[in-house]
C-alpha cells in the first residue's frame, strides 16, 4: 500500500512515519512518498525518517519529490498536511489581527479566516489533481483550518476526503482515564465543528459516566481542559468543551494575553523550526542526530502549547500527562486500516453532515463520531445541539461558507463578510481593515479584488 504525504517536509511527519513503523500487519503501508515545494525541508525530514527506520528491516521505503503529479501517481492514500504561507504567514496572521484587537489564532477567529482564504484555493487545486491523477485514492486531510479545507476538497472529491484532528481524541482519552475506563472501550458523545466541539457524554458499558465527573470538582480540575475552563463553568455547560473553545468563552482575556507576550505562537514556532531544519539538514550530521534534534524541538513545542491560555486560567505549566499528543497519527493509521482492510472502527472525524445536525445543510463538514469501513466514514446519529452551541456552530459555519465563496469568486466583499460574520470579529470596520492588511501582507491573497 502506498501513502503520499503532501507537506512532506512538515514538522509532524515523523509522528505519522513512527506509527507506520509499528504496523506489521498484512496490507500495511510499504512505501511513503514525501511531497513538498521546499527541497531543503524535504532533505531534513528524509534524514529524520531514516534515523527512525534505522535497524527496522521492514520499514516502509521513503522517497521525496517536489513534483505533485509524481507524488500522487499510484497512491492509495494521500495525507494533506500543507501550510500555505508557512510559519511566516502564521506569524503575520497573528500580528495583524492582534493590532486590531481581535484574535489571530491559526484556526480560530481572524487568523483562521486569513489562513483559510490563503489555503482553500490551493486545497481545491490539490483535490482536482488527486481526482485526475489518483482517482481511487482516499484523502485524509490534516491541513488547517481542517473543517473548511475538508469542505473545500469535498467539492471535488466527495466522501473520499476525510478530515482528522487530534483534539477530540486527546480530550476523550483524558476523560475516560479519569473515569477509570480504557479509552478504546468508551463511547464518546462528541459533536460540533473542527476546533468547536463538546463532549456531552461518555458511555462505559452503556452507562453515561460524564455526570459523575461533572459532580467531582477535584477530578474536573485534574486534567487540562478542566483546569482551563474551571469546574464551575463546565458544570454550567453540562459538557466538556474542546480546548479551542477557551478562545470563545474567555476571548477578551486571551486576546489581552496574546497582545502582551513578547512573541506570538506562530513567531515562536517559526524561529524554533528554522533552527531545527538548519540543524537536521546539515550534511555532516552523524547517525541519529536529525532525530534527536526533532525530539528536542517537539518536546519544547508541546510544553509551550496554549501557554497564554493557561496563563489566563492561572494554571501554570502543562503536566506530564498532558504532554502526550492527542495521537492524530494513530487516528490516521486506524482510518487507513478500516478502509483498506475493512476493519470496522469508530473514530471522531470531519465529514459531510448528511442530516446529522439539523441546524446545518447536508454538505457542511462537521466533527462527530463516525463508523468507518471499506466504504469510508459514516457519521453516527447524534442528539440535537443545545441552543448555546447552535448559535456558535451556525455563525462559525456561516463565516466558513463566506471563506469558500471568497476563494471561489475572488471578491473582496465576500472576504469582508467572512471576517465580519465571525463571532470573534466585532465590527464590519475591523473586518475591512483586516482584509486590507492581510491582502497587503500575503501574496497568496492577491486574488482578492
Amino acid at each position: 500500500m502506498r501513502l503520499t504525504i503532501l507537506g512532506g517536509g512538515g514538522f509532524r511527519v515523523p509522528l505519522v512515519y513512527g506509527a507506520l513503523l509499528g504496523d506489521h500487519a498484512e496490507g500495511r503501508v510499504s512505501h511513503v512518498t514525501l511531497y513538498d515545494e521546499d527541497s531543503g525541508r524535504l532533505r531534513a525530514m528524509a534524514r529524520v525518517l531514516a534515523d527512525q527506520a534505522e535497524g527496522i528491516a521492514d520499514a516502509p521505503a521513503v522517497t521525496a519529490t517536489t513534483d505533485l503529479d509524481e507524488a500522487l501517481r499510484g497512491a492509495d492514500f494521500v495525507f494533506s498536511a500543507i501550510r500555505v504561507g508557512g510559519l511566516e504567514g502564521r506569524a503575520a496572521d497573528e500580528r495583524i489581527a492582534l493590532a486590531e484587537g481581535v484574535l489571530g489564532q491559526e484556526t480560530v477567529g481572524a487568523g483562521g479566516i486569513a489562513y483559510g482564504l490563503r489555503t482553500v484555493p490551493v486545497a481545491r487545486e490539490i483535490a482536482r489533481r488527486v481526482a485526475r491523477t489518483a482517482p481511487d485514492a482516499w484523502v485524509i486531510n490534516f491541513t488547517n483550518p481542517a473543517g473548511v479545507v475538508t469542505e473545500a476538497m469535498a467539492e471535488e472529491l466527495g466522501d473520499r476526503v476525510i478530515g482528522i484532528c487530534d483534539s477530540p481524541v486527546g480530550l476523550g482519552r483524558r476523560i475516560a482515564r479519569l473515569l477509570g475506563a480504557r479509552p478504546e472501550e468508551a463511547w464518546i458523545d462528541y459533536v460540533g465543528l473542527n476546533h468547536l466541539g463538546w463532549v456531552r457524554g461518555l458511555r462505559i458499558g452503556g452507562r453515561d459516566e460524564l455526570p459523575r465527573l461533572l459532580a467531582d470538582a477535584r477530578a474536573l480540575e485534574s486534567f487540562e481542559e478542566g483546569r482551563l475552563f474551571g469546574a464551575e463553568w463546565l458544570r454550567s455547560l453540562g459538557a466538556i468543551p474542546n480546548e479551542y473553545l477557551h478562545y470563545y468563552y474567555f476571548n477578551r482575556d486571551t486576546v489581552r494575553a496574546y497582545q502582551e507576550v513578547k512573541q506570538t505562537r506562530g513567531a515562536f514556532l517559526r524561529d524554533q523550526q528554522r533552527g531545527f531544519y538548519a540543524e537536521a539538514g546539515r550534511p555532516d550530521t552523524g547517525p541519529g542526530a536529525a532525530l534527536a534534534a526533532w525530539d528536542r524541538t517537539r518536546a519544547e513545542r508541546e510544553a509551550t502549547y496554549m501557554a497564554e491560555n493557561r496563563e489566563v486560567a492561572g494554571v501554570g505549566e502543562r503536566e506530564e500527562s498532558d504532554l502526550q499528543s492527542g495521537g492524530y497519527e494513530k487516528v490516521a493509521l486506524a482510518l487507513m486500516r478500516a478502509i483498506a482492510r475493512d476493519e470496522r472502527a469508530t473514530l471522531i472525524l470531519n465529514v459531510r453532515n448528511r442530516g446529522t445536525l439539523s441546524v446545518l445543510d447536508a454538505e457542511a463538514v462537521i466533527e462527530v463520531p463516525c463508523l468507518v469501513d471499506a466504504n469510508g466514514a459514516h457519521p453516527v446519529a447524534v442528539d440535537p445541539l443545545p441552543l448555546h452551541a447552535v448559535g456558535l456552530v451556525a455563525s462559525v459555519k456561516a463565516a466558513e461558507r463566506e471563506v469558500l465563496a471568497a476563494a471561489r469568486s475572488g471578491s473582496r466583499a465576500d472576504a469582508v463578510k467572512a471576517f465580519a460574520l465571525h463571532p470573534l470579529v466585532d465590527s464590519v470596520g475591523v473586518a475591512r481593515r483586516l482584509v486590507t492588511g492581510y491582502a497587503a501582507e500575503h501574496p497568496g491573497l492577491g486574488y482578492l479584488r
